[in-house]
């Protein structure tokens, strides 16, 4: 298997980065029509019928990676409406401490007892393509979906048109960078995001355990 050379660049092979202020961290997914209409009309995602406790539910706090993942939201009818769900600190990371993380190897009985999944993917660049180092992303598993889905999303926004104006400027203008995205508000600043030194143990982001 080809190696990815990180040599040019200072970004940790794993990182956490996302949009964030003092109080909450935003995170997205996408649902089909009839569970984000109901979600962000009553500011609950378990609004509608349609939506699933049984199945396991990834968030993202890349912009761009979740775009990539849904296809600016026309991948097809299950991904056609982009959320942007707002955690506190303290929910968000409660998920992350009860994560196990997805590697090439199997689960032990220990991490499969877990309610939370990690996988790292590669990053995505405003143009999708796929960058040399990863981004986090967090499965929900249905012993917790309901809790998470009901007390610790803070708040629902729509973002599927911000996401198909991003898709028509980039594929417009090859021209066009991070910095006018995110003037025109296409695109958020997503900064570091720091976690304690235990977490970054239990994720794999510690010395020695870069590669895949």
């Amino acid at each position: 298997m080809a190696t990815i050379d990180r040599s040019a660049t200072p970004i940790p092979y794993r990182q956490i980065r996302a949009y964030y202020d003092d109080k909450t961290i935003t995170v997205y997914q996408a649902y089909s029509e009839s569970i984000a209409t109901a979600a962000v009309a009553s500011q609950n995602l378990t609004a509608s019928p349609d939506f699933s406790y049984d199945r396991m539910t990834w968030i993202k706090p890349s912009w761009c990676w979740m775009l990539y993942r849904s296809g600016y939201s026309l991948k097809d009818s299950r991904q056609s409406r982009i959320l942007a769900l707002k955690m506190t600190h303290e929910n968000f990371l409660n998920l992350l401490r009860q994560a196990a993380v997805c590697r090439n190897e199997a689960l032990t009985n220990e991490e499969k007892a877990r309610k939370v999944r990690v996988q790292w993917d590669p990053e995505r660049s405003p143009r999708l393509g796929a960058l040399g180092y990863r981004s986090i992303q967090i499965g929900i598993g249905r012993g917790l979906s309901g809790k998470w889905a009901e007390e610790w999303v803070e708040g629902i926004e729509d973002v599927t048109e911000r996401a198909l104006r991003f898709k028509e400027v980039v594929e417009g203008d090859r021209e066009v960078g991070v910095e006018d995205l995110v003037e025109r508000g296409l695109m958020p600043v997503e900064r570091v995001y720091e976690v304690p030194k235990e977490l970054r143990e239990l994720l794999g982001m510690g010395e020695g355990m870069e590669r895949d």
